[in-house]
């Protein structure tokens, strides 16, 4: 896949008057996340003092082997322990805060059948985040125009409700960018390591300037 060229197309779906920032594409850091946001239709687990220790167990162990043997998998108990071992936490947040529904509204829903591009973008009024056109591993020009094309906003906040951003050292990644939010939450994004993190630390400054 080739780089595509996002910055003009974000133009397009601002304001007239609203000045686009900074733009950079990057991907919700992987670790444990934000708590999901409620979820009205959805019928509530059973507590776990219900069940007996040793059932809780078995899954918890079941969900992390599953977890390593098949990633494709996935078990919640699991995959949180796996999470936490390998990549430390990627967020902090109250169902239904900021970080909550910005992870929410880029998590994947099965079955995934297409990727897409996350972008971030601040403008002089607000925070975005993007969503892509499904994008492939081995496009032409044209699946990127394509992909560019589609780019929709699936999330966003004003200014005010971010408290800070900034760009540093993760265990072993110097290239993760920290979003806080005015309500304690936050959410971290990352680059690939073989790709700058100049994008991200612009994103940082646009956030941080007042």
């Amino acid at each position: 896949m080739a780089n595509i060229s996002y910055p003009a197309w974000l133009t397009t779906l601002v304001e007239p008057d609203e000045q686009v920032l900074a733009v950079a594409k990057a991907e919700i850091a992987q670790g444990i996340p934000p708590a999901d946001p409620p979820a009205v239709d959805r019928p509530a687990d059973p507590p776990a003092a219900d069940r007996p220790a040793s059932s809780r167990a078995a899954g918890i162990v079941c969900g992390v082997l599953l977890n390593l043997l098949v990633p494709l998998l996935s078990f919640p108990r699991g995959d949180r322990i796996v999470d936490r071992v390998i990549f430390g936490v990627a967020g902090r947040g109250a169902p239904g805060s900021a970080a909550s529904t910005l992870r929410h509204a880029r998590r994947p829903v099965p079955p995934v059948t297409a990727l897409e591009d996350t972008i971030l973008a601040v403008t002089d009024r607000r925070l975005l985040v993007c969503a892509s056109g499904p994008v492939k591993l081995w496009s032409s020009r044209a699946d990127d125009e394509r992909a560019a094309a589609e780019t929709r906003i699936v999330w966003s906040v004003p200014r005010p409700a971010v408290a800070d951003a900034r760009v540093g050292w993760y265990r072993l990644n110097p290239k993760r960018l920290r979003i806080e939010f005015s309500d304690g939450s936050w959410l971290a994004f990352t680059v690939p390591i073989a790709e700058p993190g100049t994008p991200l630390r612009e994103i940082a400054a646009a956030l941080t300037a007042r």
